[in-house]
C-alpha cells in the first residue's frame, strides 16, 4: 500500500542536477501549524523544508509567478478569496488553516517549481480514483486517511490516490470529468449549478456548518446582539465566512449595517489579541482552538446553533452518477466506513493520521489533537452522511438573498441521499 505523507511533493524541474544529498529534504515544524505559532508569537519556527525530486505538476503552476502568487494565498491561510468565478472553486479554507505548514509547502512549491506527487501506479483489477482534497494534507481528513489504511476503499474496487493540489476551480474540473469526486461546500455546490455545472452532492461530511464568531471575553460581547455597533472582522465578503455570516445576523435580528463588517484576511487570531476588531468570523477548529490552546478566554458564536446550512460534503458529477452509480456507492460507504471509525475511535485514527502525515505530531500534537476532537463535533449526528433538505433550501434563498446566485436553482438538484441510505 502507497504510504501518502505531507512531505511527499515532487519537483521534477529545479531540483535536477543536485547531489543526493540535496535532492531530499525534511519538513520539520516546531510549534502548531495553525495561526496561533505566528499570531500570537507562540512556539518556535519552521525549521526545515520537504523537497522531493521528479514527478509532474501540472502547468499552471510551472511558472514561478503563478508559484509566488500560491505562496500569498496560503500566507493569508486559505484561498476562499481567490475564485475562478463565484461557485466554481473550492475553498481552501473550508480545511481551517494550518499556517505555518502550509505556507512552507507553498514556499517549497515556489522555489523548485514543484506539485503534488504523482499517483501509485493503479492496482490492476481496481478502478482508479483521484479524490480532490482542495487543501493540503493535515489532521482534518483523519476519516479519508482511516478508510484508506483499514482498506475500504481497496475492498470496494476503489485504487484511490489523493489529489492536494491548490487549485481554485475544481468544480469546473469535476463537471468537465477530469476529476470524478471532490471535497467542497454546498454553498459551492449551489454556485457551480447556478453556473450550469452539473455536480452533485452525494455526502454530508459536516454535519454542522463549521463558521463561527469569536470575541475574547474581555470584548464584554455575551450574546448576538451585543455585536450592534462593534467591529467584526471577517475574511473576505463571499465564501461560506460571509454567507454563514448573513445567515446568523438574520436568525438574530441584527440588520447588516448594524454592524462595522471589515475585511482583515485571515488574520482573525492577530486581529483579536491585537484589538484591531472586536470579534471576527472564522472555523470552529480554527481560531477558537488556537486561542484555548494558546490560554486566551474566548466567547464563541456557532452559526449553526442559529441557521445551519449544508457544509463539506463528497460531491461528484451527473455523468459519474449515472454512468458509474457502484463507484459512487463504493465512495460513500467506504467514506463512512472511515468516519464512522475516526467517531468511535480518535485516537487510532490520529495515529493513522500521523502515520501518513508525519507532521502532526512531535511540538503540534497537542494542538492537533485539539483541532481533531472539535471537528469530531461537527461531524457526528445520525444519520451519518444524510443532507437536511431544509438546508439545502436555506443555502439557496440565503445566496439569492446576498445576490450571489442570480438564477433559480432547484435545491433538490444539488443533493442526493441515495448512496448514503443505500450504504
Amino acid at each position: 500500500m502507497t504510504r501518502h505523507a505531507v512531505s511527499s511533493v515532487e519537483c521534477p524541474k529545479a531540483m535536477r542536477g543536485l547531489p543526493g544529498a540535496e535532492r531530499t529534504l525534511s519538513l520539520q515544524g516546531g510549534g502548531s501549524f495553525a495561526p496561533a505559532q505566528d499570531r500570537l508569537r507562540r512556539g518556535p519556527a519552521i525549521s526545515a523544508l520537504s523537497l522531493r525530486a521528479g514527478g509532474p505538476w501540472p502547468s499552471a503552476r510551472n511558472d514561478r509567478a503563478a508559484g509566488w502568487g500560491l505562496l500569498r494565498r496560503v500566507h493569508t491561510q486559505r484561498s476562499e478569496c481567490a475564485r475562478n468565478g463565484r461557485g466554481t472553486g473550492v475553498s481552501l479554507c473550508r480545511r481551517p488553516a494550518l499556517a505555518a505548514m502550509g505556507l512552507v509547502l507553498a514556499l517549497a512549491l515556489v522555489l523548485a517549481g514543484c506539485g503534488p506527487a504523482a499517483a501509485p501506479t493503479p492496482t490492476p483489477g481496481r478502478a482508479p480514483v483521484k479524490l480532490a482534497m482542495g487543501y493540503i494534507p493535515n489532521v482534518q481528513f483523519a476519516p479519508v486517511y482511516v478508510a484508506y489504511s483499514r482498506g475500504y476503499f481497496a475492498a470496494e474496487g476503489i485504487d484511490l490516490s489523493f489529489d492536494y493540489g491548490m487549485e481554485t476551480d475544481l468544480l469546473k474540473l469535476l463537471a468537465a470529468g477530469e476529476r470524478q469526486f471532490v471535497i467542497g461546500s454546498g454553498d459551492q455546490v449551489a454556485l457551480a449549478r447556478g453556473n450550469g455545472l452539473p455536480v452533485r452532492y452525494v455526502l454530508n461530511w459536516y454535519r454542522r456548518f463549521p463558521v463561527c464568531v469569536v470575541a475574547l471575553a474581555s470584548s464584554g460581547i455575551e450574546k448576538p446582539a451585543d455585536l450592534v455597533g462593534r467591529t467584526v472582522g471577517t475574511p473576505v465578503l463571499e465564501g461560506a465566512s460571509y454567507i454563514g455570516w448573513r445567515a446568523f445576523i438574520s436568525a438574530a435580528g441584527i440588520a447588516p449595517e448594524q454592524v462595522n463588517l471589515q475585511v482583515i484576511g485571515y488574520t482573525q487570531a492577530a486581529s483579536l489579541t491585537e484589538k484591531r476588531v472586536d470579534a471576527a468570523i472564522c472555523y470552529a477548529m480554527n481560531e477558537p482552538v488556537q486561542l484555548r490552546t494558546a490560554g486566551q478566554d474566548a466567547r464563541v458564536f456557532y452559526f449553526d446553533d442559529y441557521a445551519n446550512l449544508p457544509s463539506n460534503g463528497l460531491i461528484t458529477n451527473e455523468d459519474t452518477i449515472q454512468h458509474h452509480p457502484e463507484l459512487v456507492q463504493g465512495m460513500v460507504r467506504a467514506f463512512l466506513h472511515g468516519l464512522r471509525d475516526t467517531i468511535a475511535d480518535p485516537d487510532a485514527a490520529f495515529a493513522i493520521t500521523k502515520q501518513m502525515v508525519p507532521e502532526v505530531g512531535g511540538q503540534n500534537e497537542a494542538l492537533q489533537r485539539a483541532v481533531l476532537a472539535e471537528c469530531i463535533r461537527f461531524w457526528q449526528g445520525e444519520p451519518l452522511g444524510q443532507s437536511d433538505p431544509a438546508s439545502w433550501r436555506r443555502v439557496v434563498d440565503l445566496l439569492r438573498q446576498v445576490k450571489l446566485l442570480n438564477v433559480e436553482v432547484d435545491p433538490e438538484t444539488l443533493y442526493t441521499n441515495r448512496f448514503v441510505e443505500a450504504k
